[in-house]
């Protein structure tokens, strides 16, 4: 039989479910996503990616299709968009700011702070690669998974009684995505091998097994994106062998017959050069396609699936945790999440949601990737994505990183790191011509061109986002301790923004020092006294809680260096003069310098508790305010508030931090219930990948926390999860913790120190003080 539709293909599946029990124990531990049935939208097929390219995996035994991925594949070009009547204007915006002239302010920033152009290009992906298939029957005993153990998604299913297994990986150390195919009782293998891409491309088949893809993303002017022109060069390769059997192409399909075993790897690269944040036209994609292809020549698949394994693994395996015993190994992963969206409770699946959380941050941002995961990690089908798949600096790129320290994937940040350093050029543009200002910022939102000027609206006015993304940066040196790195790299660029906060204040008719224009990211309020509605103000409360954090770490990382005793003191003089945190008259954190009214009282953006997490400035040290921001969520959610993934993922982080386990699992359960695809995937609606990350590093936060000098263990554990193991979870001072507990009651607690220290330990209420040298490790029974 050479062709079954999709929809008969589903009838058949129904039929032969009882014949697939027998493939069942494959699903022995908690680390596999698994399924019944081919996915047929995209938020049901398995991504793989090494950081750099990636594929979303459908699984069909027919007409499999591998939606493709590369980082840099994005439209648009670098330009300088700071709006150039900016700094002009900048005085007049402060002053109607000041005295609540709220549409004359909205009318001065719209025509003089909005950048030109305000908005920038989508993210695309490469293509699709269509394999189809022909069986002389229909496929019976239908099985596919992503392994997260492995990083390996693969298929199966029985024609005529003998076994097919289609594997695909994404391999870091070869750059390549492979695909095998065989089958264990030697049944012949045919298919034929497409790739396509809708626009700005040609596909040609050269010699006997190869397909190159090869275009350039062509620009149409828009006033509102920027100049047209044939922009990003990208090009895709891809070379299919075979044990036995033949291999043919003609035009743009390669033919497999008859084989024995089926291998193709593909790669795919642009003229895109992050040195320059723009392309590079004396890069060649084509070239760069075939070198990597060339060097995986003469490798066995089991050779390219050793070496994926040796070096995915190596990160991977440092984490593990388990509640229990899952029980629920032997149901799929899909009807599992509706039993759950069905009020149902399931631990081993958030146990695998967070695991996968980890692989889907190692599979966006490690080598040999350049940028960091974008709204969407590296996966992307559409020309124009929401949002544009872009860099979001307003919370989502800060959490996409959220776990990477505490979930013991330090690598991951680099790539933030590194791109954070690039934006310092362009950024030091905006700081200087839109403020007239030292050091440099960035706004809302960026690409990989560096756009750093106010993008979208005036509600893009943010431009304490460019200090906010250096706090993961200065993460990633507290869990490490790593001084060279807080030398070289993290502190440049602190204090580089710090010196843009400094020369951004000024005085406001209370006497303070404030952020003017300031927004709460994109909420609004209402001034009871004129009655108007307002998105920009001054010394919004995210600002200030902003700019304490920067000064401290600043001031902190000096010390720490010994350097810079003048800088440090001017920033303690500064912070004397910042207008303080209040609690207003519903008793909740005041979101803007004033008791104004909430347009929107459910809003999904929290921004004003930036200071309980992920920042340490309200803890049990300040009740009030800890009481406050407790309130401040409450209040959120009675009016709706977490109706997207990723905020509700920060809710849980929210939650743990006031070490209150039972609302953090009500939220984690929500996040599942409300914002999770059936591949687990996270839903903004629509599909936006910050949520699995929150998700991930909100159970992290629930088992384990490293703020201001104290480790606390399990210190937001909920009685549903009675019982666990959890190894490899990372806290600041560069310490590593294992523990294990039963009936809420942690039994054990073991801790290592990467670089020798002290700690202090809390759990339940009681402290102990340990010292370790490097490497040391001291178990702790409870």
């Amino acid at each position: 039989m050479k062709q079954i539709t999709a929809a008969v293909l589903l009838i058949m599946f129904s039929l032969f479910l009882s014949g697939c029990e027998g493939d069942q124990q494959k699903n022995e531990g908690n680390l596999k996503l698994w399924y019944r049935q081919p996915a047929i939208a995209w938020e049901e097929a398995m991504p793989v990616g090494n950081g750099r390219i990636g594929a979303m995996v459908f699984g069909d035994p027919l007409h499999e299709k591998l939606q493709l991925n590369e980082e840099s594949i994005w439209a648009g070009s670098k330009i300088n968009n700071n709006n150039p009547s900016a700094l002009k204007a900048l005085p007049l915006l402060q002053k109607a700011l000041f005295e609540s002239r709220y549409k004359d302010a909205l009318k001065l920033a719209d025509e003089n702070l909005l950048g030109t152009p305000p908005n920038i290009r989508s993210y695309q992906p490469l293509g699709d690669l269509s394999i189809d298939y022909d069986w002389s029957s229909t496929p019976e005993n239908y099985y596919r998974e992503l392994d997260l153990s492995t990083g390996i998604a693969m298929t199966q299913f029985t024609i005529g009684g003998k076994k097919i297994t289609e594997e695909v990986f994404a391999s870091s150390p070869d750059n390549i995505i492979v695909v095998r195919i065989f089958s264990p009782d030697g049944l012949p293998l045919s298919a034929s091998f497409k790739m396509t891409r809708s626009r700005d491309a040609i596909i040609k088949a050269e010699g006997n097994s190869k397909l190159r893809l090869t275009g350039q993303i062509i620009d149409l002017d828009d006033p509102k994106s920027g100049p047209g022109g044939a922009h990003m060069k990208f090009a895709g390769e891809l070379r299919v062998s075979s044990e036995g059997g033949t291999i043919a192409a003609s035009d743009d399909v390669i033919t497999v017959k008859q084989a024995v075993e089926i291998f193709a790897r593909l790669t795919a690269a642009t003229d895109y050069n992050i040195n320059l944040l723009d392309f590079d036209r004396s890069v060649d994609p084509e070239a760069n396609c075939n070198t990597i292809l060339d060097k995986t020549e003469g490798k066995t698949s089991e050779h390219l699936r050793q070496s994926h394994l040796d070096e995915y693994q190596k990160m991977f395996d440092r984490v593990s945790l388990s509640f229990g015993t899952d029980t629920l190994t032997s149901k799929p992963t899909d009807e599992r999440l509706t039993a759950v969206k069905n009020g149902g409770t399931d631990n081993g699946l958030a146990a695998l949601y967070f695991q996968y959380g980890r692989y889907l941050l190692m599979s966006s941002s490690r080598n040999p990737a350049v940028l960091p995961a974008n709204l969407q990690g590296i996966w992307n089908r559409e020309m124009n994505a929401p949002w544009n798949a872009d860099f979001h600096t307003n919370i989502n790129l800060q959490m996409n990183y959220w776990p990477a320290e505490v979930c013991n994937l330090p690598e991951t940040s680099e790539k933030l790191v590194s791109f954070m350093e690039k934006l310092v050029v362009p950024g030091t543009v905006t700081a200087r011509e839109m403020y007239g200002a030292e050091g440099w910022t960035i706004h809302h939102l960026t690409d990989p061109f560096g756009r750093t000027g106010v993008a979208d609206g005036v509600w893009g006015i943010t431009p304490m986002n460019g200090p906010w993304m250096t706090f993961p940066v200065y993460e990633h040196y507290l869990f490490s301790g790593d001084t060279s790195f807080l030398r070289d790299k993290a502190y440049p660029l602190m204090k580089g923004t710090a010196e843009f906060v400094l020369g951004f204040l000024v005085e406001s008719p209370e006497g303070y020092l404030v952020t003017n224009p300031s927004h709460s990211p994109e909420n609004n309020f209402r001034d009871s006294k004129t009655g108007e509605v307002s998105a920009l103000t001054y010394a919004a409360t995210t600002d200030v809680e902003v700019v304490n954090a920067l000064f401290d770490n600043c001031i902190e990382a000096a010390a720490i260096l010994n350097t810079d005793n003048a800088f440090s003191d001017k920033l303690k003089e500064v912070k004397k003069r910042l207008p303080p945190v209040r609690i207003n008259s519903k008793g909740v954190i005041q979101e803007w310098i004033n008791d104004y009214d909430e347009p929107e009282p459910g809003h999904r953006h929290m921004s004003h508790l930036l200071g309980l997490y992920p920042l340490s400035q309200f803890t049990a040290e300040t009740p009030d305010l800890y009481r406050a921001a407790e309130a401040t969520i409450e209040r959120r959610l009675s009016f709706g508030g977490g109706h997207t993934g990723w905020s509700r993922a920060w809710i849980v982080s929210l939650f743990a931090r006031l070490q209150n386990g039972t609302k953090a699992y009500e939220n984690l359960l929500a996040l599942l219930r409300k914002s999770t695809l059936p591949n687990l995937f996270d839903t903004h609606p629509p599909f936006q990948i910050d949520g699995n990350f929150g998700g991930t590093a909100g159970i992290a936060e629930m088992l384990l926390q490293s703020h201001n000098k104290v480790i606390h263990l399990l210190p937001a554990i909920p009685r549903e999860w009675d019982r666990g193991e959890v190894i490899g979870l990372c806290a600041r001072g560069g310490f590593v913790i294992d523990m294990k507990w039963e009936n809420n009651k942690l039994l054990e607690a073991r801790i290592r120190s990467e670089k020798g220290g002290n700690c202090s330990l809390d759990y339940d209420g009681k402290s102990q003080d340990i010292t370790l040298k490097a490497g040391q490790a001291k178990t702790i029974n409870f």
